[in-house]
């Protein structure tokens, strides 16, 4: 049976795929360029009633999707580190002023236990390496707490309610810190909203929910901000995708040179 240490060694040694979409990537880079730069763009969360000012780094989708998918599910732990950095960016540009509290959200004691530890505390203390940010893993749910994978809102919140709790720590900085709830998808947002309560009630209010995703997130349509992504036409050439205008024009009027088998039989006029 292969260790934690050799599988460790493994990949610094052997290439591995992208998180995002499957490109043979450095060892330990976790994520190739193009993927590093969907995180790289934050955009605002869906507003939710009660819920703090949230971004996420990319909506809930492609290679942003995928890349939560292995950190999270399929023990891909090079993957703390590019999801980190790009937190980091996007941390520093929501709230440029002084050092702040990172509290990630909590996972079941199960689930951590089978994922191989917390993978929200493992991020949140990459982000914070190397900075004054400190690292407050203040919430905890019990093992009676449900898997909240197909729970809607209401039994997500009423969970969260019976089995969320805060432990305070004596070890918290002294003085004004923006608290920070860090958090890997935003879906119905009952997980932040219970967690920024429950923190609100302990002393310690939300300035900020950071998340990697959230469902139902959109980027800004910028004009001529973004160039057609390439695509393979029939032939194997490389080309750009066109609107459905130009992939579909519409029928010209027949010439000499131009049979009407386009057109549809008609009956010759009298």
């Amino acid at each position: 049976m292969i260790t934690a240490l050799w599988r460790a060694l493994l990949d610094l040694l052997l290439p591995t795929p992208c998180g995002g979409c499957e490109v043979t990537v450095a060892p330990g880079e976790g994520l190739c360029a193009g993927c590093r730069a969907e995180l790289a763009r934050p955009v605002p969360a869906p507003e939710l009633p009660g819920l703090p000012s949230a971004m996420a780094l990319a909506p809930y989708t492609g290679a942003p999707r995928r890349a939560v998918i292995a950190y999270k599910e399929r023990g891909r732990r090079d993957l703390a580190t590019p999801l980190a950095e790009a937190l980091a960016v996007a941390l520093g540009q929501a709230l440029p002023r002084g050092p702040c509290v990172l509290v990630p959200a909590p996972s079941r004691p199960g689930a951590a236990r089978a994922r191989g530890g917390d993978h929200m505390l493992r991020l949140a203390r990459t982000v914070a390496a190397g900075t004054d940010h400190v690292v407050a893993p203040v919430l905890a749910l019990s093992w009676r707490a449900r898997d909240s994978v197909g729970l809607d809102a209401r039994a997500r919140a009423a969970n969260l309610a019976a089995h969320l709790r805060v432990r305070r720590r004596a070890d918290l900085p002294a003085g004004p810190r923006t608290v920070v709830l860090l958090d890997d998808v935003l879906t119905t947002g009952a997980t932040a909203l219970a967690c920024s309560r429950a923190l609100a009630a302990a002393g310690l209010p939300v300035g900020l929910v950071l998340v990697i995703t959230a469902v139902g997130a959109r980027r800004p349509v910028v004009p001529g901000g973004r160039l057609p992504r390439p695509r393979v036409t029939r032939t194997g050439a490389p080309g750009v995708v066109s609107s459905p205008r130009e992939r579909d024009p519409a029928p010209r009027p027949p010439t000499r040179e131009t049979p009407a088998r386009h057109l549809p039989a008609t009956r010759p006029s009298r």
